[in-house]
């Protein structure tokens, strides 16, 4: 019954619609529809033995639509352009400071606690997007398969508390959150962000790319330092 896969996309989209209907009938931090879609889906596997390589085959066209849904973002930036020429400076130091305190934090914490090299290095560029957090952490030595958990840990915590986080900080200027929660938590706080406002999703995904360039240049020479220094 359940051993085929043909049953895979149905469900996935179908827990995914619900807890967005949960999430706006219910508008809480906790109810965000990814956090909800895991919570019933994680258990439903493991309860029934199937593996998650036969269910990430039956929902493979999803995953597939990822890569058009990421240039998809490109237009709302196009519709931005003015404002993005207009502060670019702010934009770019924004991004570089909030790339540097990302990968510095995480690396101290992990080594202060005990981490050894080979673990920092897999968490030290857990604020960009997967794929390249997967290959700056091939490139100083980590776990590419590490830095994913860490990057979909980090997005979720970002999707579901980062705006409650900046209305306490009393944060209101939409780029400003923007820029704020694409630096924190990449893709996943990106579309957080284009679901609450136009303009807050445009300018988080402008910063999801800067991120991610910069942290790609800068890992390789800050990681050794990082490691000399507190390692």
């Amino acid at each position: 019954m359940l051993a085929n896969i043909w049953w895979s996309l149905p469900l996935t989209l179908l827990v995914f619609f619900a807890a967005r209907r949960l999430a706006v009938k219910y508008p809480m931090p906790l109810l965000n529809p990814l956090l909800v879609s895991m919570v019933v889906i994680i258990p439903l596997l493991l309860m029934t033995g199937i593996p998650y390589e036969r269910y990430f085959a039956g929902s493979r066209v999803l995953n597939d639509l990822l890569q058009p849904a990421v240039v998809a973002l490109a237009f709302p930036l196009y519709e931005q352009l003015h404002q993005i020429r207009a502060r670019w400076k702010s934009i770019i130091s924004i991004c570089f400071v909030g790339s540097l305190t990302a990968m510095i934090t995480g690396t101290v914490i992990a080594l202060w606690m005990g981490a050894t090299p080979e673990i920092a290095a897999s968490i030290l560029p857990k604020s960009v997007t997967t794929p390249i957090a997967m290959a700056v952490s091939q490139s100083i030595k980590g776990i590419p398969a590490i830095s994913a958990v860490c990057v979909i840990f980090v997005g979720i915590l970002g999707a579901v508390f980062g705006h409650t986080l900046l209305n306490l900080l009393k944060i209101t200027t939409r780029a400003s959150r923007g820029l704020a929660m694409g630096t924190a938590s990449h893709a996943l706080g990106t579309a957080r962000c284009a679901e609450m406002d136009f303009q807050e999703g445009a300018f988080s995904s402008l910063a999801l790319v800067i991120c991610g360039i910069i942290t790609s240049l800068i890992a390789p020479f800050l990681f050794p330092v990082l490691l000399a220094v507190f390692g």
